[in-house]
């Protein structure tokens, strides 16, 4: 049975696990290196990206899952999980440096700025509702990036190969497409 790891240190990876649990996967929660070897993908939830990132270097993640993912393992990261992905983060550093992108912090706004909207994916036959809270936004992207969906000229989901990061939180409105989506990714 595929086993499926939400980054457990912080943010909302409890709704992540819901939410991958009630599509029929099992969904584990990693807080170690140990827990990361026993999952087949990752899901790394929105939260604050520098106290995600804290959590992962005190824990000595950062590099099992940059490993796990240049050897091709499924990544998902959702708002602050797309900023812990990014190879550039302005007014930020990179954690995993994974996706060639460059990402901006908090750029849809402060938490009272917050809105929901639909997005259409590539890939997904019906818009996708996702909630934008202190939401980041894409600069550039590189060569081997595809834009799945924009919302007002800005990309908003992304893919990498292996690697899928959305601006946005699917989870918080139970929206299961793209963590579908992310499931169906290759291994």
């Amino acid at each position: 049975m595929t086993k499926t790891g939400i980054l457990a240190l912080q943010g909302d990876f409890r709704e992540h696990a819901r939410l991958v649990s009630s599509i029929g996967v099992a969904a584990v929660e990693v807080r170690t290196p140990a827990q990361l070897a026993d999952v087949d993908r990752l899901v790394i939830p929105g939260g604050e990206s520098t106290t995600i990132a804290k959590l992962a270097l005190a824990g000595d993640l950062v590099r099992p899952i940059r490993d796990r993912a240049r050897d091709g393992m499924p990544i998902f990261g959702t708002c602050a999980g797309m900023i812990v992905l990014a190879e550039r983060v302005i007014d930020g550093d990179p954690l995993l440096a994974l996706m060639d992108v460059t990402v901006r912090r908090n750029a849809y706004g402060r938490q009272a700025e917050s809105f929901e909207a639909d997005v259409d994916v590539d890939g997904i036959d019906h818009p996708v509702h996702g909630v934008f809270i202190r939401a980041p936004w894409i600069e550039d992207v590189g060569p081997e990036v595809r834009v799945l969906s924009s919302y007002e000229g800005r990309p908003v989901v992304l893919q990498q190969r292996n690697l899928l990061a959305a601006s946005f939180h699917p989870e918080l409105v139970g929206e299961t497409a793209l963590h579908e989506f992310f499931l169906s990714l290759p291994r």
